[in-house]
């Protein structure tokens, strides 16, 4: 699921993507984000507050929710997706990017995870 939220990001914000990584045998290695991703832990409760603050702040974000781990591919989970509002679905994940200030206020509550 972080790998599905984070493409997200990287959908929205292409040049955080750096270099291709080469090793001293001349392999090369797909490239990878030059930012740090960190990942946070939290409740239904508190996921569904951190949905809210980027919805009125206005940042886009990544959201996966339960259902679409019954689905197998982008257009079921597209579907699926589409049947919930924000009061209603069941968040099981969602990834955000944006200034730091903003995102520990987004965040608030959440904890890092283990």
């Amino acid at each position: 699921m972080t790998a599905f939220l984070t493409s997200g990001i990287v959908a929205q914000v292409p040049t955080i993507i750096g270099q291709a990584y080469l090793d001293a045998a001349g392999n090369v290695y797909n490239p990878m984000s030059i930012q740090p991703v960190v990942v946070l832990s939290a409740d239904q409760e508190t996921l569904r507050a951190i949905h809210r603050r980027s919805l009125e702040r206005e940042v886009t974000t990544s959201a996966y929710i339960e259902e679409m781990f019954s689905t197998g591919h982008d257009a079921a989970n597209r579907e699926v997706f589409g049947k919930f509002s924000p009061e209603n679905a069941r968040l099981v994940g969602i990834a955000l990017r944006a200034e730091k200030k903003i995102v520990d206020k987004i965040t608030k509550g959440a904890k890092m995870h283990a």
